[in-house]
């Protein structure tokens, strides 16, 4: 297995990767990869200063935590406070900033604030605290939808009442066609994450390369992976194609997860949904359909009202579009650090802000492992 993962950042095959992307590039090109998760292994190898000048990255909005606008921060806060209740969230969220603290917070005021590592620990803790109201913060791209599908689905088939979902699920294709509407958009080809095209396959981008007439290539998460795709989409580019192109066939299919993709369309529906620091996208989320409704935490709660603003110092809407680099927002690294942050990309583990400020404090000539 060590041999296996070794091949995915081997030095001497992302320097002939790198001389095949130099050698086809005649002209600017700026690429954006969709993903968090590539946005890591981007800055941790420092693929973006091997590159040639003449090919730039930009750092999309794809990190599930990040977008999570405000209000929903807001509202998580405001139901884990309330006695009576078990809020249930994956550890990334628990430093996320609301207006006032985090749920770090909430749990140090007495709030039951647990972290689990999958919805159905929140269903189990729902049927053994039969007193109590348990809450599971469904944030994500549609890469953990399924699971919190499930969770909902098994909740209802189970008699489960006192359980119910906080949804904040995020689409990414909707994400995408906003980015290529907005007049000062700069992308010429994007690197499509590969998570969320295991479920949903790749055939959903197909009108997106086609109207706008931009390359989409579905990439990994290794080095060598990301390399591959920008050379990839660097190559169409080139010949004047725009096509979905699969980098990563050892785990996207163009069909995707079909039984996946039926358990969603029973549970969830689209809807409006607010990006951190974006604002609304039409039919860029997903919500509990009208047969699950009851478990929606939101309605439960009474919560949906609570409205915010974003702070006017953070400029993560901005470094989630990919107008700014993380380094150019004037908060970086003094009044917005991961101890102290203003918005959520400093403290997630797939932040734009929190790659940089991680890993551009090693020298120069560390990457790729070296």
């Amino acid at each position: 297995m060590t041999a296996y993962l070794d091949q995915f950042s081997d030095p001497e095959l992302a320097l002939g990767l790198l001389r095949e992307i130099e050698q086809t590039a005649t002209q600017p090109w700026s690429i954006m990869e969709v993903c968090g998760g590539q946005t890591h292994a981007i800055i941790r190898n420092g693929i973006d200063q091997l590159l040639p000048e003449d090919v730039e990255l930009i750092h999309g909005p794809g990190c599930p935590v990040c977008v999570t606008p405000l209000e929903l921060i807001d509202r998580a806060l405001e139901i884990a406070a309330r006695p009576g209740v078990i809020f249930c969230s994956f550890g990334d969220m628990l430093r996320v900033p609301g207006s006032d603290g985090d749920l770090f917070r909430v749990r140090a005021q007495g709030g039951d604030v647990r972290v689990v590592y999958s919805p159905l620990d929140a269903v189990a803790l729902a049927e053994e605290h039969t007193d109590r109201q348990v809450v599971f913060f469904a944030v994500g791209f549609e890469t953990t939808a399924p699971a919190n599908a499930m969770a909902v689905h098994q909740a209802r088939e189970r008699g489960v009442t006192n359980f119910s979902l906080l949804v904040s699920h995020v689409l990414v294709p909707p994400a995408l066609e906003s980015i290529m509407a907005a007049p000062d958009c700069r992308i010429d080809a994007f690197l499509a994450a590969g998570h969320v095209c295991t479920v949903m396959g790749t055939a959903q981008y197909e009108p997106i390369a086609s109207v706008h007439g931009v390359p989409i290539v579905v990439t990994g998460f290794e080095a060598l992976d990301v390399l591959d795709g920008i050379r990839r989409a660097v190559r169409q580019l080139e010949d004047g194609r725009a096509e979905v192109e699969n980098a990563y066939p050892r785990a996207v299919r163009r069909e995707g997860n079909p039984a996946a993709q039926d358990l969603l369309a029973e549970v969830f529906e689209p809807t409006d949904r607010r990006w951190r620091g974006i604002g609304a996208i039409a039919d860029s989320g997903w919500r509990l359909t009208a047969d699950y409704r009851a478990f929606d935490a939101e309605e439960r709660f009474g919560v949906g009202e609570i409205r915010r603003e974003e702070p006017s110092a953070c400029r993560a809407g901005d470094v989630l579009q990919g107008l700014i680099k993380p380094d150019q927002c004037p908060a970086f690294g003094t009044d917005c650090t991961p101890r102290l942050p203003l918005g959520a990309p400093m403290v997630s583990s797939e932040g734009a802000c929190a790659a940089y400020h991680q890993y551009r404090s090693v020298e120069p000539g560390r990457v790729l492992g070296g």
